[in-house]
């Protein structure tokens, strides 16, 4: 129990420092999932669906997310060519560059939060992903 506890105080902690960062860009951490999100699979679009299926939060509201995404040219809201349906998001260049200013900071960020080095890091990840496998 006391280590589920570590990890949620420290989740909080980084969530709070990376908020932080954010405020500089008018981003909040949701907003800045879903353009790494979006990067990721940058040119090609992505459903709402598969956005919010890889959100580190599953109970962010993407729509919403995404409107203000929208509002800031950072994201072009379209319908699929494939079902008329379904709404297809894409990344903006205007997005694209956003997040690589976002990233040098979030970059000197976790430096700052974090003082592990490579081989701890490495540990670290593989007991987080063998914690959340059980």
């Amino acid at each position: 129990m006391k280590a589920a506890i570590n990890i949620m105080y420290t989740a909080y902690h980084v969530k709070c420092s990376v908020s932080d960062a954010l405020k500089a860009y008018g981003l909040t951490p949701e907003q800045y999932n879903v353009l790494r999100i979006l990067k990721g699979k940058y040119p090609d679009q992505m459903c709402v669906r598969d956005i919010a299926g890889r959100m580190i939060e599953r109970s962010s509201n993407v729509p919403r997310i995404i409107d203000r995404l929208e509002l800031k040219k950072l994201v072009i809201r379209s319908t699929s060519a494939e079902d008329k349906r379904e709404t297809v998001i894409t990344l903006t260049q205007t997005g694209i560059d956003m997040l690589e200013s976002v990233n040098e900071i979030m970059e000197e960020t976790n430096n700052n939060v974090c003082h592990l080095n490579d081989d701890e890091l490495l540990l670290l990840n593989d007991l987080l992903d063998r914690y959340r496998e059980a």
